[in-house]
This record gives structure tokens, sequence and C-alpha cells, in this order.
């Protein structure tokens, strides 16, 4: 037979609440880890950071003589920011791809958003927000991070916009490029290093339709 307790003991259990992620206004705290120039996660939670747009891992910059990993160097620059430090976001709501889009603070209450923005390395993203215009229109003037450089805007990079660099002429898409030992080299698409290799004609590098023409 059940005991008065016993009732009050199962009736809880059915209706005690289950334990909930982050909800819209909610603050999520931890260390941390870095995806890219705009995303990270903390404590199990993956966050975008609120009204910015940083360069696509994969996506390149075009300085004077050399070609430059901007995305990479944006995510670079976001753990020097985050180095070591436990970090506090406050959710506004979920993108489509399931991230909360949330602005962060270190413990020193600097906006890594914010930061980014004055750093170059990442734009105000206007389509959603234009909390940071006025910090990137200031680091536009200084030429700081990409304003150094050539660069696309990461939301026309993800529809396909590149740089005439990396945009191979009439479909010819298979890059012959010469090694710093002088050796001449071809890369076809999904090959290992193809991705990561850059075509400058003022080096003699060249884009190919085929690789019987490459060869």
């Amino acid at each position: 037979m059940l005991t008065r307790l016993h009732h009050w003991l199962l009736l809880a259990a059915l209706v005690a609440p289950a334990p909930s992620p982050a909800t819209a206004t909610d603050a999520v705290t931890g260390q941390p880890r870095i995806i890219d120039g705009d995303t990270i996660k903390v404590a199990g939670e993956r966050i975008r950071l609120h009204g910015i747009d940083a360069p696509e891992s994969k996506q390149t910059c075009e300085w004077p003589s050399k070609t430059i990993p901007c995305g990479r160097l944006a995510t670079l620059a976001l753990m020097d920011l985050t180095a070591g430090a436990v970090v506090t976001c406050k959710t506004h709501e979920k993108d489509r791809y399931g991230r909360w889009v949330a602005v962060c603070y270190d413990p020193d209450g600097f906006d890594l958003g914010r930061n980014m923005v004055h750093t170059g390395w990442a734009l105000a993203y206007r389509q959603y927000s234009t909390d940071y215009v006025g910090t990137e229109d200031k680091a536009r003037e200084a030429e700081r991070g990409m304003w150094k450089v050539e660069f696309v805007p990461p939301w026309e990079w993800r529809r396909g916009k590149r740089l005439a660099s990396e945009t191979p002429p009439g479909g010819c898409r298979i890059k012959g490029n010469i090694s710093l030992q002088g050796e001449r080299i071809y890369h076809v698409p999904g090959g290992l290093y193809y991705d990561k290799t850059k075509i400058d004609p003022r080096r003699g590098d060249r884009w190919f339709c085929s690789e019987d023409a490459a060869g």
C-alpha cells in the first residue's frame, strides 16, 4: 500500500521539470572553444556572436604581393581575445542553424563581437544589426585587419563571389603552380592541396582546362 509520502514523491517526480538548455535572455558562462571568427562553443552551447560577420575559414584576402588566409587569421584573432578567459554570453535567439545568437563579454566587460570589428577581423553584419557600424567605420579609417587588403565581404563570399585571383577563367578549374623549388605542379578539384593552392599569375601560375594541358 502506498503511504501519503509515497503518493507525494510520485506526484513530484511526474511534475518536476526536466533540465533544459539555454533560452532567450539566458546567460551562458564558461571557457569558450573557438570555432571560427564569429562562432564559439560555451558550456555545450554553440553560439554565433551577435551583429558581426567574420571571413569564412577557407576564405582568403589579397595583399599587394601575396594571398593571405584571412579566415584563419580571424579565428586566431578571436582565440587571442579569449585566451584563458571565462566569457559570459547573453543569448537573444537561435539562428537557422540552431546556434544561439548572443552578445559575449570577457571578465573585463569587453564585448567580443565589438572587439572583432574594432580589430578589423569581422564586419558589422548590417543585415541583422547596426550595433557595430560606427566601430567598423573607425576600423576602416585606421586600415586595421582586413581593411589593409582586398577582400570579399563574408556574406557575398558564401553566395559564391570571389576575388579575381580565386576565379577560374572560362570554367577551367585545374590549378597549375610553380613550387618554391621551381617545380611545375598541377592540382585538380578535390585534390589534397587544391583548396590551399592559390593562383598568382605574377609567379607564372596558371589555370588549365584539362590534365593533358597542365601536364
